[in-house]
């Protein structure tokens, strides 16, 4: 069977999507490796109606909502290669073929590695403050960054806290309430926002003809769109691999966008 969507990634992105089509009647197969971008955070920030939510159980919710709509398909899988045309083979050797694909595939958030980072990253060491300034409001805050957008980040810090220091060097160690610098000095730090970059987590993208756009502020090498779609016809893109502003808001929002694009799409062509 060819599916007339299959769409890579069943985060907040590829859900929405995947509600629009389903709604909208058309066969649609979700691809899902199991790997949501925030599933470590303590709680979803900033999304109405759910502000505060589990990951793991927002998410489990939309896929319940998706089992009343019989055209769409769950499937957990990771998809390893692509060719256009569109011809997916997942990890198990299987191959599907779609009219179009979303990719909302996410992005690896690297930032820098050290000692106590890994442990409280989406807590109290964060990229983002719309996603994670209220929970440490009030507090020593530290911005992590070595560029030119540190004081920039120091000043947007500010609006969560009148105490907010800016260190320029990876440091030895992050402890429960404090910062530890490579000459032993002790920075009281309640939340810690580091700069982070966004890389694509594999070269599906590529393989399917999809361009990838110059290196930005937020991500490395997100997806070259307009308007959802990539640069290979049929293609779309939705959510932090589209290097949109990354949040679950933004990433539903795109979701249900770019499915509206593919409806327009399989009408056209």
């Amino acid at each position: 069977m060819t599916w007339e969507c299959i769409i890579v990634g069943g985060g907040a992105a590829g859900l929405s999507a995947a509600l629009v089509l389903g709604r909208a009647r058309r066969r649609t197969l979700i691809i899902d490796k199991g790997e949501p971008s925030n599933r470590v955070a303590h709680g979803i920030g900033g999304l109405l109606g759910q502000d505060g939510r589990a990951p793991e159980d927002f998410y489990a919710d939309g896929r319940k909502e998706l089992e009343q709509y019989p055209s769409v398909e769950f499937r957990t899988g990771e998809v390893i290669d692509g060719a256009p045309g569109y011809t997916l083979t997942l990890h198990d050797g299987s191959t599907e073929t779609a009219q179009t694909v979303i990719l909302a595939t996410g992005m690896d958030y690297r930032y820098p590695d050290f000692p106590g980072a890994k442990e409280r990253w989406g807590d109290t060491a964060f990229h983002c403050p719309f996603c994670h300034g209220w929970e440490v409001r009030e507090q020593p805050l530290v911005v992590l960054d070595p560029g030119e957008f540190g004081p920039d980040r120091v000043r947007m810090l500010k609006g969560w806290s009148d105490d907010v220091t800016l260190v320029t060097e990876t440091p030895r160690e992050l402890r429960d309430g404090e910062l530890v610098l490579h000459d032993g000095t002790v920075v009281p730090c309640g939340g810690l926002m580091m700069a982070t970059r966004l890389h694509q987590r594999s070269d599906l993208a590529a393989k399917l003809g999809a361009q990838a756009a110059a290196p930005g502020h937020i991500a490395e090498d997100g997806l070259q769109v307009e308007g959802f779609a990539t640069t290979a016809p049929g293609v779309f893109a939705a959510g932090d691999i589209a290097a949109v502003m990354p949040s679950v808001a933004n990433a539903i929002a795109a979701g249900s966008n770019a499915a509206g694009m593919v409806v327009h799409h399989l009408l056209v062509s």
